[in-house]
């Protein structure tokens, strides 16, 4: 039996900012090929700094709960801080997950690094 911190089953229940978002600025997918999850997150970014986060995830409850959470810390942060947002940033945020849990929080970092990448190489064509 897989044990969960309150804090993961709040975000798990009640995942914060998850919705599809088609006036976003950028955009950033990732996958874990190993255990099916799948995260798009959506950025609306203006002077630098991250107006509106959402996404959409497919996966298991600590995806959903990781998920949630780095769209929490990401909100309001500059592109920079955001991406210094790390896998222990997020596990830490959640009062820890079980260790055959911690990968799920490689699916938040990894979406909101593509995310942001996005966003910078839109405004270089633009």
């Amino acid at each position: 039996m897989i044990i969960y911190s309150e804090k993961v089953m709040e975000h798990f229940t009640c995942p914060q900012n998850s919705y599809s978002m088609p006036d976003a600025n950028a955009q950033g997918v990732y996958g874990d090929p190993a255990c099916g999850d799948a995260l798009i997150i959506f950025l609306k970014v203006q002077d630098n700094t991250i107006e509106e986060i959402s996404y959409l995830v497919f996966g298991c409850c600590a995806s959903i709960a990781t998920s949630s959470m780095t769209s929490v810390l990401a909100k309001g942060k500059s592109l920079e801080d955001a991406l210094s947002i790390t896998e222990e940033d997020i596990v830490r945020a959640l009062d820890g997950l079980p260790e055959n849990k911690v990968h799920c929080s490689n699916l938040g970092v990894s979406a909101l690094r593509n995310a942001i990448n996005n966003y910078y190489e839109s405004q270089k064509q633009a």
